[in-house]
């Protein structure tokens, strides 16, 4: 809930901090920022365009997915890696932030793993945080732009979680506490790789590890990496939803995508493949 973040929230105009008052947030300044039925609230700077944020189509097809447990094994590496690497007050009564988090799905499942710890949910998706703000008890959800300061107050994040998501190095540094850490969750160039050949998708950059060690170099230091490879056994819809709940379902034709996913055999088996790489 709001209430297990409010003490960590920044302003984004002044960079004060925020206070509950029944439902509206405010700062020393006199900025308001009313929080939502859904249970988030929004702390966007002015003049943020949110047109990058996940649809609601992209949303549905996310949870979808997701609650068909085709990601467990890497939600289940996170929620091991957290409870490993979280300082002691992580699991008592400290911060774990999400950047990106979409629907909250591997946020929840580290807070599981960390009894006491709260969970703040960072997206620019006021549809993704609807679901994300019902993930977990001790999850406030915040709508915000991942490439401009967040809002959140100076070293209050014990661990920051960043899964498939963009990723801002000097305010990740700004916000961790020292000893902190960063978990970082992206594909390797085997993730989906059936899928990539047969329906034309977007494939993984070979020096996609190289390109975020170099951006987040200047502000943290990587201290460890460990994979995890499993296989999916995809119906044609949860082939169609994994197409349209990442960035595939900007750059792919409906009409085709739908004909290519006819073609192939039922289930058809997918290589999941990710790399959890640590830093501090």
């Amino acid at each position: 809930m709001l209430q297990d973040i409010e003490h960590h929230l920044a302003c984004p105009h002044c960079a004060g901090p925020l206070a509950l008052d029944g439902r509206t947030l405010r700062c020393p300044a006199g900025h308001s920022f009313d929080q939502a039925r859904q249970g988030y609230v929004s702390l966007l700077a002015a003049g943020t365009h949110t047109g990058t944020g996940d649809t609601a189509d992209m949303v549905a097809a996310r949870t979808d997915f997701l609650a068909a447990g085709h990601y467990l094994p890497i939600a289940e590496a996170l929620a091991d890696a957290a409870a490993a690497l979280a300082p002691e007050q992580a699991a008592d009564g400290g911060l774990v932030v999400d950047l990106g988090a979409g629907t909250g799905y591997y946020l929840a499942h580290v807070l599981g793993r960390l009894d006491g710890a709260a969970g703040a949910a960072l997206d620019i998706s006021k549809y993704a945080l609807r679901r994300a703000a019902r993930a977990h008890p001790r999850i406030g959800a915040v709508v915000c732009d991942a490439w401009r300061p967040l809002p959140l107050l100076d070293g209050c994040a014990d661990l920051v979680l960043n899964v498939f998501a963009p990723r801002n190095g000097p305010e990740i540094r700004r916000i961790l506490a020292p000893g902190g850490r960063l978990a970082v969750v992206a594909p390797t160039t085997r993730h989906l790789r059936e899928l990539v050949a047969a329906l034309g998708l977007l494939s993984v950059d070979e020096e996609k590890e190289r390109r975020i060690d170099d951006k987040l170099g200047p502000f943290l230091t990587p201290l460890e990496r460990t994979e995890t490879e499993f296989t999916l056994r995809l119906s044609h819809r949860d082939a169609a939803a994994v197409v349209g709940m990442g960035p595939n379902a900007w750059h792919t034709d409906p009409t085709g995508l739908a004909a290519a996913i006819a073609a192939l055999p039922e289930p058809v088996e997918v290589t999941g493949s990710v790399r959890l790489s640590v830093y501090g």
